[in-house]
């Protein structure tokens, strides 16, 4: 018999991890958009473009694997008991919430990146 429960869903079924990396100086506006998606805000001051990003902040393939196994291995192991454990952990680590703002020059080209939001 197998069981299985919604930690095991909700573990593997987590936001992927963004390369922040991508985050600085130098980044072309394509490449960011690429990575997280279109900005929430996109305006021009002073004749620059300025853009917000909001992404949460997920987890690698192979940790989001990890837990989806360890909460099934707890689940056969338990009898399903696990889940009064595992559902909560997966409903409090699900990513962190980010926020960014990017300031382009002419060329589309990330001139300045400020943190707004990082849990």
């Amino acid at each position: 018999m197998v069981i299985s429960g919604c930690s095991v869903f909700m573990a593997a079924k987590q936001p992927e991890k963004k390369d922040i990396d991508l985050l600085k100086e130098g980044v072309t506006r394509t490449q960011l958009i690429s990575e997280f998606g279109a900005p929430v805000i996109s305006e021009y001051k002073n004749g620059k473009r300025f853009e917000i990003f909001k992404f949460v902040q997920g987890y690698s393939t192979g940790t989001k694997a990890g837990r989806a196994f360890l909460h099934g291995a707890a689940n056969v192991a338990t009898l399903g008991l696990w889940e009064l454990v595992g559902t909560p952990t997966e409903i409090t680590f699900s990513g962190d919430d980010m926020a960014f703002q990017v300031q382009y020059d002419e060329s589309d080209v990330a001139e300045e990146v400020v943190i707004i939001k990082k849990e």
